[in-house]
């Protein structure tokens, strides 16, 4: 039991979900893990694990990656050809966060179109899908979403959402992607199974290692043709491994142990944002408080998110400024109900400094 001077002590991260580190059952298992050749494709441990999150998603195949970025870059690799265009939301992690890899890597063109939500218009799209038949413009491809939309805060697609943004796509002829790092947070958060929030996506990447602990990876599903093509894709970016099963053997650990006490994440940090919300000088918006993230404006306070962020690490809290006027922070299984309630204390104790 860890005693209070020690707690007093310890470092709260809450600047993202990737901060977990495998607890010793999990290090265990990989450490049990049977392993071969990935490249090969005869790691057995590696062939669950996709198979499993196959299973999990309703889909035919699916692929281990070293990363999120690199599942998301090895879809928009497979689903396109230079000179495509992609729609996607203004604030997607493909945008924001991938170092423009869509441009570098697969030479596309982006187009994004803005909400406060996440989500994207088909009818703001309707009138923009290019085709083959005009020389003048970049054919449109592929629609990527986000979900849960990390950007706009953790908030989940809702499902009719993600289906009417289908259909558009049916009518276009254009592929949908669906940036799901964090779908296991949405799938708890909406009670919405797995496989029906990926079903109207052709290609779905999820994260193992944010809500559900695992040290490394992500897991690119969708049709056998077009995974055979991402396989491709994961080699030519640098994305092969060889006795991968070690680390693949934490991902279905976690896929086992892992998924629904992220309610318990989902919980934590909806009591942060209640609390904080009555902190005069800061801004939050209850609405977009769904899952495990926690957007907190400052500008009320009269100082920028990162004069903040050193301010809290003093007192033993990590956060991050997200935006000028932003703070971030994450709930996660690293950290208890004593230990979010002691962040938002911090919170408090610092603001109240300051006014």
């Amino acid at each position: 039991m860890t005693s209070s001077h020690d707690r007093s002590a310890r470092v709260i991260d809450m600047r993202s979900d990737t901060v977990t580190k495998p607890g010793p059952e999990m290090r265990r298992t990989m450490a049990e893990a049977e392993v071969g050749d990935d490249v090969f494709e005869d790691d057995p441990t590696v062939n669950r694990l996709q198979e499993e999150v196959a299973r999990l998603l309703d889909k035919e195949a699916a692929l281990y990656c070293p990363s999120g970025t690199m599942s998301n870059e090895i879809a928009l690799h497979a689903l396109t050809q230079r000179g495509d265009e992609v729609f996607l939301h203004s604030q997607a992690h493909i945008l924001f966060y991938e170092q423009g890899g869509a441009a570098v890597l697969s030479q596309l063109q982006l187009r994004c179109f803005d909400s406060p939500d996440g989500t994207l218009d088909p009818e703001a799209m309707e009138g923009l899908v290019h085709h083959d038949d005009d020389v003048h413009f970049a054919p449109t491809r592929v629609v990527c979403l986000e979900d849960t939309h990390n950007h706009c805060g953790g908030v989940v697609y809702p499902l009719e959402g993600i289906r009417a943004v289908r259909a558009f796509c049916d009518r276009h002829g254009l592929k949908l992607h669906m940036d799901g790092a964090r779908i296991w947070n949405a799938h708890v958060a909406s009670g919405v199974p797995i496989a029906e929030i990926a079903a109207p996506c052709h290609t779905v990447s999820v994260c193992l290692s944010k809500g559900l602990g695992a040290p490394v990876g992500s897991v690119l599903a969708g049709d056998a043709a077009t995974i055979a093509l991402a396989r491709r894709a994961r080699k030519l970016f640098g994305g092969g491994m060889r006795q991968a099963g070690i680390i693949a053997a934490a991902g279905l650990y976690a896929l086992e142990h892992h998924i629904e006490r992220l309610a318990d994440d989902h919980r934590r940090i909806r009591g942060m944002a209640e609390r904080l919300s009555r902190v005069p000088g800061l801004d939050i918006d209850l609405a977009r408080v769904q899952t495990n993230m926690l957007y907190v404006g400052t500008r009320e306070t009269g100082r920028t998110a990162a004069d903040l962020v050193p301010l809290f690490a003093d007192e033993g809290l990590l956060a991050l400024d997200e935006g000028v006027w932003t703070l971030r922070f994450v709930a996660h299984l690293g950290l208890d109900d004593d230990d979010v309630e002691e962040a938002a204390a911090i919170v408090e104790r610092v603001v109240a400094r300051l006014a």
